[in-house]
């Protein structure tokens, strides 16, 4: 009986951490994106859209070649199975309220200005990012 008492107490407080952070909210959501790679480009985009619903204020980081997916004039085919691009997902985040920037050294080694990129995008500022990558309110999610 002993034992059974013990082995409920330790699985119970192994779990509790589990439980707790199960129904936690998360209010702010920094998501970096520098997959080349469509599909993944198109599902962080698609989980942006979905915690954006939940009432989570989202931002996004475009690095490396992911940052052309906030260049005028760039599209890329549509995904199934809704038939939509990764770039229409962003525009309706950025439309629900999402900030959306490209990294510090994306425009320069591009060799691009500001006015390259879709309206509703900007340019990251370091300090800015890093205070968000390590503020205790924010989750980020790395694509």
């Amino acid at each position: 009986m002993k034992k059974l008492i013990i082995s409920t107490v330790l699985a119970a407080t192994l779990f509790a951490p589990v439980v707790a952070t199960a129904s936690e909210t998360v209010d702010k959501v920094l998501i970096t994106l520098t997959s080349a790679e469509q599909q993944t480009r198109g599902m962080a985009m698609v989980l942006g859209n979905m915690m954006q619903a939940k009432g989570a204020k989202v931002s996004v980081l475009l690095c490396d070649s992911a940052g052309d997916m906030a260049l005028k004039g760039h599209e890329s085919a549509p995904l199934k199975p809704k038939n939509v691009t990764p770039e229409q997902l962003m525009q309706k985040l950025i439309s629900g309220g999402a900030k959306v920037d490209v990294c510090a050294l994306y425009l320069p080694n591009k060799g691009v200005a500001m006015d390259a990129l879709l309206s509703g995008i900007g340019a990251a500022k370091p300090p800015v990012m890093a205070a968000a990558l390590i503020d205790a309110d924010t989750r980020v999610f790395n694509f």
